[in-house]
């Protein structure tokens, strides 16, 4: 009401009632108005920029591959954003550099989160989550002819079995202890990642290799173009697998679809397990950034699965299921905002 006094100077120091009215409702406007737009754009709001470091996975892998495909999205979304991307070996090395503040965001299997916090892991107390995004396919190889019809016919042979801190390597181990194999003494584990196993096989310095990804996986396309190769099914282990709970507690009976790799399954699906994916940050991660980062990988879905066709499966109605994490405080802010 400050203005008052100088509206009534200019009028020779009266006001008509109606007109005193009017000026009291237009000063009570404004102040209205000032609160609201206080509320709706906060002080010192500032959008998120900088160089942001992202954990992928070896050259070859889904995860590297959705990670390129990403960065443009996320420059869209947050320009002022660099997204910078990080290579490693996979699931388990992925949340050694999240916890570990060399990445602030990454990609890592939901099996893997659950044993990092059950095994009390340095910062897996401070892991939070995005997304669920797409599921991993446990896929076991061999070439063609090689008389492997189950995991159970591994013993005695040379097995690739994944890099140490990778997620193969772990859910490897898991798959043969169901197969009733011990991967330290029946058989000969070869701990080499998707970037180096096909390459072993193909040489015959291997005799089968286990990956975990999205589908298709590059490395097992570009192998099937070289050398016939033949994908064993897992599905006869899953019982026993679920049997080993609490620590196989992620895993689900799944199906490759017979398209995966036409040229290798000749139109046949193949039984196997699968283990879902999750967007993992830390909850030292601004929430600003954070909100953008879930909103970039969302609204990238269409977009990223046109060249990597495990992205289809991302979905906004179950990407807020993160078990065993819980969400980070800017992805529930995403949610929030896209809620009907």
């Amino acid at each position: 009401m400050a203005g008052l006094p100088r509206i009534a100077h200019l009028t020779g120091g009266r006001l008509r009632p109606g007109r005193r009215r009017v000026l009291r409702a237009a000063a009570a406007a404004a102040v209205v108005l000032s609160l609201l737009l206080w509320w709706l754009v906060p002080s010192g709001s500032t959008s998120p920029s900088g160089n942001v470091s992202f954990a992928t996975g070896v050259p070859t892998g889904v995860y590297a591959r959705y990670g390129t495909l990403l960065q443009d999205r996320v420059h869209r979304e947050m320009p002022d954003v660099r997204l910078r991307l990080l290579p490693s070996q996979g699931s388990v090395q992925n949340l050694d550099m999240v916890t570990s503040g060399k990445a602030s965001f990454t990609i890592a299997a939901s099996d893997a989160v659950a044993t990092y916090r059950d095994g009390k892991e340095p910062g897996a107390d401070r892991l939070r989550a995005c997304a669920r995004l797409y599921d991993d396919y446990i896929q076991l190889v061999v070439p063609a002819g090689s008389g492997v019809r189950s995991a159970r016919d591994l013993k005695g042979m040379r097995v690739g079995v994944g890099q140490e801190r990778s997620g193969v390597n772990l859910i490897a181990g898991r798959l043969l202890r169901a197969a009733g194999l011990d991967v330290d003494k029946d058989v000969h584990a070869v701990r080499q990642g998707i970037d180096r196993m096909p390459g072993l096989l193909e040489k015959g310095r291997i005799d089968a290799f286990f990956w975990s990804g999205g589908l298709p996986t590059s490395a097992i396309e570009n192998l099937s173009a070289k050398t016939n190769i033949q994908l064993v099914q897992l599905g006869d282990l899953v019982e026993e697998l679920h049997a080993l709970q609490p620590e196989t507690r992620h895993y689900r009976a799944a199906v490759m679809p017979a398209d995966a790799y036409p040229a290798v399954q000749q139109g046949e699906p193949v039984n196997t397990v699968a283990v879902a994916n999750l967007l993992v940050t830390t909850d030292r991660t601004d929430t600003a950034l954070t909100e953008g980062m879930t909103r970039a990988v969302l609204n990238s879905r269409d977009q990223i699965g046109e060249k990597v066709h495990a992205a289809q499966k991302v979905d906004r109605r179950t990407a807020i299921y993160t078990a065993p994490l819980p969400l980070h405080r800017g992805a529930r802010d995403y949610y929030r905002s896209v809620k009907p």
